[in-house]
């Protein structure tokens, strides 16, 4: 019987060598040691030997149960090594890899713009102020000489939310409520522009939108005239446009600035020489200007007897198309790849 254990010893471990897979491994480890394997046949028969005999076939048993069971675990070991490996190897980054070209985002052609206005005003000493895009009426109108049924709210086209009072809360037309709450939180002296977006009912074509981006400027201390505002205006123009380019001022009529002013620049296509674009002039209108109203003074309890200030105002948008020579509005926001990377 001694040599009937070694024989199923050594079938059992030539028949663990031979499992290639855990999987397979798990049913050669049933076969050869579990409950129905020959080694546990073996152990069965025990009963029936002789005492002595017995106790040498019962050692013989369990040496070789004990070798085959370290052979499994030897195997497993193996295997287990060798799938790891595997799925290292299968699941491997080679952190290595260049990419031979890539392609780099940028900032909108409007953003750009913006940024380009702000570094233009901060390096002229002016600070940057942000507002709300939901306003109420009071800082939207009111407070800028427009009150209730005032002939001047026909010039913008506002929308209003649906929120509080009827007609008490719009979407800002243009960034002079940011103005408002400067004042509102700030002593003179006030040297600041706000940009930012602002809407109005209007039916998208080359030369409006309903949402657009404006930056207005304030200046507020004692003595400002409106030579101030002129060469203020003068500085920014040859600042962003370039030496070449010029400004002159138009009499008009805003509510909230008096005397008010339209702003004209040299056309930047043909330095004022008369264009197609220009309509032969020379000029193109740029935004709107002027001396800040006293009753918007007193609106914020400024004393207008004490100081004074000027405003301004033009579109960021129509800075852009001006600047990069593009005629229709709407391509700024169409978000077409293929106008957008061209700057």
């Amino acid at each position: 019987m001694i040599d009937d254990i070694e024989l199923s010893q050594r079938q059992a471990m030539e028949r663990v060598e031979t499992a290639t897979t855990l999987e397979h491994l798990r049913e050669v480890e049933t076969e050869v040691l579990g409950k129905r394997s020959q080694l546990s046949t073996f152990k069965a028969l025990l009963r029936d030997l002789e005492p002595n005999e017995r106790k040498n076939v019962g050692r013989a048993v369990n040496a070789a149960r004990a070798e085959v069971e370290r052979a499994v675990g030897e195997r497993r070991a193996l295997l287990e090594r060798a799938e790891r490996r595997d799925q290292l190897e299968s699941e491997r980054l080679d952190l290595t890899e260049s990419l031979t070209s890539y392609r780099v985002g940028h900032h909108h052609l409007v953003t750009q713009t913006t940024e380009l206005l702000e570094d233009v005003f901060v390096g002229m000493g002016f600070t940057i102020a942000e507002g709300p895009e939901a306003e109420t009426d009071w800082y939207n109108f009111e407070a800028l000489n427009i009150p209730k049924a005032h002939p001047a709210r026909s010039m913008f086209d506002t929308l209003y939310l649906d929120l509080n009072e009827p007609e008490s809360t719009v979407l800002r037309t243009h960034t002079s409520p940011v103005q408002i709450r400067v004042m509102d939180a700030t002593e003179p002296p006030i040297y600041t522009v706000a940009p930012g977006r602002v809407f109005r009912r209007d039916t998208a074509d080359a030369s409006h939108m309903p949402v657009f981006h404006q930056i207005e400027g304030l200046v507020v201390d004692r003595g400002i005239t409106f030579g101030d505002l002129a060469g203020t205006l003068e500085s920014f123009t040859t600042e962003y446009f370039g030496g070449s380019i010029h400004s002159r001022l138009r009499p008009s009529y805003f509510p909230f600035t008096e005397p008010s002013a339209e702003f004209d620049i040299n056309c930047v296509f043909c330095e004022g020489a008369g264009c197609k674009t220009c309509g032969r002039t020379g000029w193109l209108e740029l935004g709107g200007c002027g001396l800040v109203h006293p009753n918007v003074f007193r609106a914020v309890g400024y004393d207008p007897e004490v100081w004074s200030g000027f405003a301004f105002g033009f579109g960021i948008d129509r800075l852009a198309l001006m600047r990069h020579g593009v005629d229709d509005l709407r391509e700024l926001f169409t978000n077409d790849i293929r106008f957008l990377e061209q700057f």
